[in-house]
């Protein structure tokens, strides 16, 4: 095992991963427009990513069982950056889609890449913390990027996609100068179809990722909304939330889930996690100021920031695929989930505007039913 000189190599490089992308988030749309997209152009242009990375990351994480980690990676992390520099470089509608065609299909490698390689490096007893850490980078970078990429596009609005660029360059250095392959023996690895992992007990953590995600990103897609029309919060005070929160969670990933992991097992954790993000999701319709919209959402990201890496340690000590093969799959998952919820919340909203929130906790709670009958028995000697 390498995980002491491995682990803060990949926060770093998931952190900043995760940066660039969330750099160009704030710019998208606005430079989008500037090239001729209406509304409808911009959804599917968003959505397309997405779509690719539902298509692609088992694929990538199956390739990754084959021929290792490392090479991967850094496909993954290549193609994120002449995504970016493309995107910056546009002038024609059609440019922009194809490098988000381009980005969803090869940067889909990173994230179950990345989770194969903690799975790799961690034993069985230590993966939950691994897989926060991961979940901890991701999220920082998640909070910061977007920020960023408000600052420079005061620039110019390719300004960010330069940036983002440039980010991911320095980040294929890092990987390529500092960390080592995590499959030291290929020839032992299983070479079971990455669709088997659905055929085995530990099928319901998919299910459960796909019903986490369609309820945060339902929520993501529309809080904005909700808390201007209930708070009359503006979007520097939504970035200071969002930020509040995503510190929160990136704190609880890094810091907690691997010794709660470790004392009560995944199972628990990630009970724990739907129960508190049900909760949060009800005291999000109680929102009325700054104040309470930061405390609650950052209640519900507390919940919800513990059960993705939880999930992803169960799923390589349970599924009997390869560890790219099962990670790629739950983030095939998880691009579903994203490219659902948002419609689906829009559409919710619509109705009513507390919709999203009753709906998301009544979703969260189903999927804690769903767990605690059909959760994965785990025979370790840990737990």
């Amino acid at each position: 095992m390498q995980t002491k000189s491995a682990l803060p190599i990949l926060f770093v490089v998931m952190f900043l991963v995760m940066a660039g992308f969330g750099i160009i988030i704030p710019v998208l749309p606005f430079y989008a427009e500037e090239i001729g997209a209406n509304p409808t152009e911009l959804g599917l242009l968003m959505a397309v990513y997405s779509l690719m990375q539902l298509l692609f990351a088992p694929i990538w994480g199956r390739i990754s069982d084959r021929i290792g980690r490392k090479p991967v990676m850094m496909i993954g992390i290549a193609g994120l950056a002449l995504s970016f520099f493309i995107q910056a470089i546009s002038t024609e509608l059609w440019m922009l889609f194809a490098a988000r065609i381009l980005g969803g299909i090869l940067s889909s490698a990173n994230m179950p890449t990345a989770m194969a390689y903690v799975a790799d490096i961690t034993t069985e007893e230590n993966r939950g913390k691994g897989m926060g850490i991961v979940g901890a980078a991701t999220g920082l970078g998640f909070v910061l990027g977007p920020a960023i990429g408000g600052i420079f596009s005061k620039i110019s609005l390719s300004m960010p996609f330069f940036i983002a660029g440039a980010s991911s360059f320095v980040t294929l250095f890092l990987v390529w100068i500092l960390l080592k392959e995590s499959q030291e023996k290929k020839s032992t690895q299983k070479r079971q179809s990455f669709w088997s992992a659905l055929n085995g007990h530990s099928s319901i953590l998919f299910i459960v990722q796909l019903f986490i995600s369609l309820s945060l990103s339902g929520l993501e897609a529309t809080f904005a909304y909700f808390a201007a029309d209930k708070a009359g919060l503006g979007t520097v005070q939504l970035g200071y939330i969002f930020m509040i929160m995503g510190f929160g969670s990136a704190l609880v990933q890094g810091g907690l889930v691997g010794k709660w992991t470790k004392k009560y097992g995944e199972n628990a954790v990630i009970q724990g996690g739907m129960i508190v993000s049900a909760i949060g999701f009800g005291l999000i319709l109680l929102v009325h100021n700054f104040a309470t919209a930061a405390i609650y959402l950052t209640i519900f990201g507390l919940g919800n920031g513990v059960i993705r890496p939880s999930v992803s340690s169960l799923l390589t000590k349970t599924s009997d695929a390869g560890h790219g093969s099962s990670t790629g799959l739950l983030s095939s998952f998880d691009s579903l989930g994203r490219i659902i919820g948002p419609p689906l919340g829009g559409w919710l909203f619509s109705i009513f505007i507390g919709l999203p929130y009753i709906s998301g906790a009544s979703i969260t709670i189903a999927a804690f039913i769903l767990f605690l009958i059909f959760r994965p028995k785990v025979i370790l000697t840990n737990q």
